[in-house]
């Protein structure tokens, strides 16, 4: 077979299944609105949570990081890329999180995959969530170590899994809250388990930092659990992108030698660093704004009435709206779109599992009740056929 064959056959199984991918051009865009070819939509697609993608604080500070460091760091870490800028927000991290650690990554896909592949030998085991996200999942299956998933969010899985002997090294994953269901795991659950069996837990925080625990602490904090290794990124309630692994002094000393995303990738900009810094602050000062989400997503649960569709049970800012059909999803997301100026995309399969198609709707802060009762109103619209 010709590559030129290949990529072909490729491409009509992909438009066959209905799990083709496109990509949109916006031209602008808020955690609320944001306007594609020239037209104005409701954004429940972002998840910028707390608006702090439009701080203007923090906005001004990227600015002032550019005056002084200018634009890119220049290359990796461990040459000339790591400035006191980098070296700022890591402190301030490690005090807001509670470790000794932190280590910058370009984004918390290369954060998961750094951890993971530095960690973890064909000697080792990976007790990792089934609905774990995909830089888990791949990075795992890279190791050659042995892999086991547990059923989604089950303590019962996961200990009969745990308690088979192995005799290498065991890291159990989770995420905080994820990112296509939007349920919460039971860390301390997961982390008395892992305890008990001398086995480290890896919690990445994407979609709870910022968003939830005592200041935007995130969901460790909710329960008063250190894992060995959390992951938090910068793309979702820090408005900005990038990601952060916290840790004790001396694993952060190894990932330093091992971890080759962090040696082989140019780091993150200065100025981006200091952005970032200032959005750490303005998180802490954001009980209002978190508050203000957590009365959206009250609001929509309660007014939420669909026949046709299924409610998840998530009670965070994401939202799924379940289908199950791929051609229906997509059918639904593109009246929202077309009809009803209201964007939100349809997730399938492989992101989410077979016969699970879905809108994932997010919401945030910005978010007004009316914005909700719009998207509520034009779902009752929709006619299943």
């Amino acid at each position: 077979m010709t590559w030129k064959l290949f990529i072909e056959n490729q491409i009509k199984l992909y438009k066959k299944t209905s799990i083709w991918r496109e990509r949109c051009c916006i031209d602008i865009s808020n955690s609320r609105k944001l306007s594609f070819c020239g037209k104005t939509y409701l954004n429940f697609s972002s998840n910028d949570y707390l608006g702090i993608s439009c701080n203007q604080m923090v906005i001004n500070m990227w600015k002032n990081g550019i005056d002084q460091y200018g634009l890119g760091s220049g290359g990796s870490g461990h040459i000339i890329g790591y400035t006191k800028a980098h070296n700022n927000l890591e402190f301030k991290l490690a005090e807001w999180l509670g470790y000794s650690n932190a280590l910058l990554f370009i984004s918390g896909f290369a954060a998961n995959q750094a951890v993971i592949s530095a960690l973890m030998t064909k000697k080792d085991r990976i007790l990792a969530d089934k609905l774990s996200h995909a830089s888990i999942i791949e990075a795992s299956i890279h190791t050659n170590a042995q892999v086991r998933r547990f059923h989604h969010n089950r303590i019962d899985s996961l200990d009969n899994l745990i308690k088979i002997s192995f005799p290498g090294k065991t890291l159990v994953i989770t995420e905080g809250i994820f990112s296509m269901d939007g349920d919460a795991a039971p860390i301390d659950e997961l982390y008395n388990i892992a305890i008990k069996h001398n086995a480290w837990l890896m919690v990445d925080d994407a979609h709870g930092i910022g968003v939830v625990g005592n200041k935007g602490r995130g969901s460790c904090d909710l329960y008063g659990i250190k894992p060995e290794i959390l992951v938090v990124t910068f793309g979702k309630a820090f408005g900005l992108s990038g990601a952060a692994v916290l840790c004790d002094k001396q694993i952060s000393d190894f990932f330093i030698q091992k971890a080759r995303h962090l040696i082989y990738s140019t780091s993150m900009p200065p100025a981006q660093a200091v952005a970032i810094s200032e959005a750490v602050k303005q998180i802490q000062l954001a009980d209002i704004a978190r508050a203000k989400l957590n009365n959206n997503i009250k609001y929509f649960r309660d007014n939420f009435n669909l026949k046709y569709i299924r409610l998840s049970s998530s009670t965070t800012a994401i939202q799924p709206l379940i289908i199950g059909s791929n051609s229906q999803s997509q059918k639904l997301s593109r009246f929202l779109r077309e009809k009803k100026y209201i964007w939100v995309q349809a997730i399938r399969p492989p992101t989410v599992p077979l016969g699970s198609a879905r809108l994932r709707v997010t919401l945030n802060a910005m978010h007004q009740q009316s914005d909700i009762d719009i998207l509520l109103e034009a779902l009752n619209d929709f006619v299943f056929v």
